[in-house]
């Protein structure tokens, strides 16, 4: 495994960096006022000024669309060449739009790049790649615990040359913004089939008849307008026959193919989280006197920065190797690779922040810094795309399958 950076992927880092450097990380308390600015005057559910102008500048500096691995739509990386990209993008929550590499909507491209007919891919992905419109994806439920998706009670039932939807969705991620125009519905099919062939994707636009917007969800108070984490009801919503994915009974097997890519992204985006909280935790503590010396000469801060280094590295390293294994065994093969990861990485952010909300005070509770939004941003991250317990089990069981011994 060679993790050096090619000749183009450093191109590409050097260009990132410097849009970083020069519109991003001067622009983080500009972002938060234009929210707050649009929430006074009534409604903090409309795209930012800010974030669609910086999208010109990151289409001028070719750098749109740099995830698709294998796909001429896309930049064309490997999804290791995309690694430390996507690194950079998530040192700031709300950066990768910019690029158009934001979830859900890289991973529903990817879903629909991968798994749709020409003409779905005509309707919805191309207006995607051109960031004219944004998307969600509609799979957990109020009812039940989704993190067993066997569990997911919506029904898709076949009329005729349609099919009609009716279930109750939560934390459709990206439903709040009003360019969301497509979402991608899980649900059962066939109740009577076998476990893992009951569900099937399906595309339904936004603005189907019969689907209300309940309200949207707040994330440690956040509620992350214009984006929006949102409670959906879908009451005998039609669409055509066509807007199937892949056909009836497929849905567990995109959902493997789909979630590998988001969950590694997901995780890419973690570590620069990550990276940028322990690049503020050791300036702040540099910059601060507390009983008679800098903060950053106490003990216990650097024994925190030292492990929080270490911890990163390690992350780093394993997420590495998954998207390694993802380029040349799939994403079936990196499962384990991909879910260990999973595990680590949102808990690896979520520690190091901590420690960095600490090391800033009372002031790292606050939106005077990024630190709070980080930590609920990266500590909603051991729930979504399966929680800790579920990627765990996997683990383990692949693991005792070493041992065990074959029947018959």
């Amino acid at each position: 495994m060679n993790f050096d950076y090619t000749p183009k992927v450093q191109a590409l880092r050097e260009k990132l960096l410097a849009v970083f450097d020069e519109h991003i990380y001067p622009n983080e308390r500009a972002l938060i006022d234009e929210i707050a600015a649009n929430r006074s005057n009534g409604n903090a559910w409309v795209p930012t000024e800010l974030v669609e102008k910086l999208k010109d500048k990151a289409r001028e500096a070719g750098l749109w669309n740099l995830f698709l691995p294998a796909s001429a739509r896309g930049a064309g990386l490997t999804n290791l060449e995309y690694a430390p990209l996507c690194e950079i993008m998530g040192r700031v929550p709300w950066a990768p739009e910019v690029f158009n590499c934001n979830a859900p909507d890289t991973g529903n491209m990817e879903t629909i790049e991968r798994y749709g007919s020409d003409e779905q891919k005509q309707q919805w992905l191309e207006p995607l790649l051109r960031g004219e419109i944004r998307s969600a994806f509609l799979m957990t439920e109020p009812e039940v615990a989704s993190s067993d998706a066997t569990n997911i009670q919506c029904s898709i039932t076949r009329d005729g040359d349609s099919y009609v939807i009716d279930g109750h969705k939560w934390w459709s991620s990206g439903a709040g913004d009003p360019r969301c125009k497509v979402y991608i519905v899980m649900g059962k099919t066939d109740p009577e089939a076998p476990k893992h062939q009951q569900q099937s994707m399906i595309l339904v636009p936004a603005d189907a008849s019969g689907i209300t917007v309940h309200r949207p969800l707040s994330v440690f108070g956040y509620d992350d307008a214009p984006h929006g984490h949102m409670d959906i009801a879908l009451q005998n919503v039609r669409v055509p026959a066509s807007n199937i994915l892949l056909g009836e009974g497929r849905g567990f097997e995109i959902a493997q193919g789909r979630l590998g890519p988001g969950r590694i992204h997901h995780c890419m985006r973690l570590i620069g989280l990550a990276e940028r909280a322990l690049e503020l935790m050791s300036k702040r503590t540099l910059a601060r006197v507390a009983f008679g010396k800098p903060i950053a000469q106490h003990g216990v801060t650097q024994e925190r920065i030292a492990e929080a280094r270490i911890m990163i590295e390690q992350a780093r390293l394993l997420t590495l190797k998954a998207a390694y294994m993802m380029d040349t065994v799939g994403n079936k093969g990196a499962r384990g690779e991909i879910a260990m990861i999973k595990v680590v990485a949102p808990n690896v952010a979520c520690q190091v922040i901590d420690w960095a909300i600490q090391a800033h005070g009372a002031g790292g509770v606050s939106d005077d810094f990024p630190l709070a939004y980080a930590y609920a941003s990266a500590r909603t991250l051991r729930l979504a795309d399966g929680p800790d317990e579920v990627h765990r089990n996997a683990i383990a069981k692949l693991e005792l399958s070493r041992y065990m011994e074959p029947h018959g």
